[in-house]
């Protein structure tokens, strides 16, 4: 795939880069090599300095990182500001807090002294995608950095100018350039990075193809991995839910990015009392967005990133209504080879439908019936993904049980499923492994170490004899 900035709302390639060669991919390994030796050496104090300054640049540069993102990929430019905020919030919080995450951790053992510390591994590589060109790469970044290691990002190859633009943000920030540097290369050569010893780690956010093909090169090299995969989130409506606000919470929800998010709801779980009021709303709500340029203020929604996306994503829901799916609300491409997906509802969702058993990445909301709380979870964990879902109900000691049932890596009970940084982010199944933000985001990289520190052994002299 040839790396270039293409406008899915004009169709037009607005800039063409050329691919990093291997010579200067391993160039620019060997100097992050040589910068893992020094980074580490400085304090937190500094390092929390270089973030914060990151940090004011992302607000201050908020309207021009915003329109790269609806440039380069669609993504509504108020979108986009708020994008970049949650950037700077992310820098500002590792900023804050990695130093106390990261201090030694005193275990009572038979020694005079032990605990645990936090090392740096050195070189972390980011295989990032372009959903959410900024927040993704931050999120690896700033944790990463604040604990002492230095970053390689392979950014998806439509969002070069983001991935350049935020390697600029740290650079201008004070950071030393070997310390984060965007690569851009293609696929090809990310097995010849993870291979190298100089490399001790890989983040991947991404498709799952994608996430076991960097595992299994990882694993082959016996290399750290973190994986953030698909997802195919259930929003669970229970009977005794206020079925106005959930109905308004799951537009919200299905429509994050253009429905391009992991953690977007796309199985809205709904029990049988109350689903025809559910599916009234929910198309309400999303009857009243407004698509049009990302550019404009007025855009609540864009394009999806490419056109080759909005295709496949018709022969899912085409393949699924042969399948025995039903169109609630007729939405989709206007023509074949169109970026502009308007949402859409399914119904009858039946075990045997791609509906079903594969994540939909786009504005398609799809509708199951329970019989009950119980059927409700059982249908939410008939899925190999495993990453976010919601609860809806009255009774929140009921959504707590529930919660605890779900197979995912997080449960938001009466709220919209988010990212945020005091709580670790990350999924199950085939969802992925590992989590980022929180305290343990930040632990994913280091070295855990166990010290132990012997009593002190007191030699007695032997008295000299004449």
């Amino acid at each position: 795939m040839p790396i270039e900035s293409f406008n899915p709302y004009t169709g037009r390639v607005l800039r063409r880069f050329t691919a990093f060669s291997w010579a200067k991919t391993e160039r620019i390994l060997a100097q992050a090599h040589r910068a893992a030796a020094t980074w580490p050496a400085t304090t937190f104090a500094h390092r929390a300095g270089v973030l914060r300054r990151a940090a004011a640049l992302l607000r201050e540069r908020q309207d021009e990182l915003a329109r790269l993102m609806a440039l380069e990929m669609g993504k509504p430019i108020t979108d986009g500001r708020a994008e970049a905020v949650k950037c700077a919030a992310c820098c500002d919080y590792y900023a804050e807090h990695a130093e106390a995450f990261l201090a030694d951790e005193v275990i009572k053992t038979d020694a005079a002294r032990s605990f645990i510390s936090y090392q740096p591994l050195g070189v972390v590589l980011a295989v990032m995608p372009w959903n959410f060109p900024f927040w993704q790469a931050v999120r690896f970044a700033a944790p990463a950095l604040m604990a002492g290691n230095v970053g390689l990002l392979k950014h998806a190859s439509n969002v070069p100018q983001c991935a350049l633009a935020l390697e600029k943000i740290f650079h201008d920030a004070g950071l030393p350039p070997a310390c984060f540097r965007t690569l851009l290369i293609g696929s090809d050569l990310v097995g010849k990075l993870i291979a190298d010893d100089r490399l001790k780690a890989v983040t991947l956010t991404g498709s799952e193809g994608a996430g076991a093909a960097v595992a299994a090169a990882a694993g082959q090299h016996i290399k750290k991995t973190v994986l953030e995969l698909g997802g195919s989130d259930p929003f669970i409506v229970l009977a005794d839910a206020d079925v106005a606000l959930a109905a308004k919470t799951a537009a919200k929800s299905r429509m994050i990015n253009s429905g391009q998010s992991c953690i977007a709801a796309k199985r809205f779980i709904v029990e049988k009392p109350v689903l025809k009021e559910f599916i009234s709303h929910l198309k309400t709500h999303l009857l009243a967005l407004r698509t049009g340029d990302p550019l404009d203020e007025a855009t609540q929604y864009g394009p999806l990133a490419r056109p080759d996306l909005a295709d496949d994503l018709t022969q899912q829901v085409e393949d699924s209504v042969k399948q025995g799916a039903k169109v609630e609300l007729y939405g989709g491409q206007a023509k074949p080879g169109a970026a502009l997906f308007r949402p859409m509802i399914l119904s009858n969702i039946k075990a045997g439908q791609r509906a079903y058993s594969e994540e939909l990445f786009g504005p398609v909301a799809l509708v199951l019936e329970a019989k009950d709380a119980d059927d409700a979870v059982r249908l939410a964990n008939d899925s190999r993904f495993g990453l976010g879902a919601a609860v809806w109900t009255q009774d929140p000691k009921k959504g707590e049980q529930m919660a605890r049932q779900i197979e995912s890596g997080a449960v938001f009970v009466n709220g919209l499923v988010k990212s945020m940084n005091e709580l670790p982010f990350g999924g199950v199944k085939k969802s992925g492994y590992g989590r980022e933000l929180s305290y343990l985001g930040i632990r994913e990289f280091v070295n855990q170490k166990s010290i132990w520190i012997g009593k002190e052994v007191v030699v007695v002299e032997a008295a000299k004899t004449e």
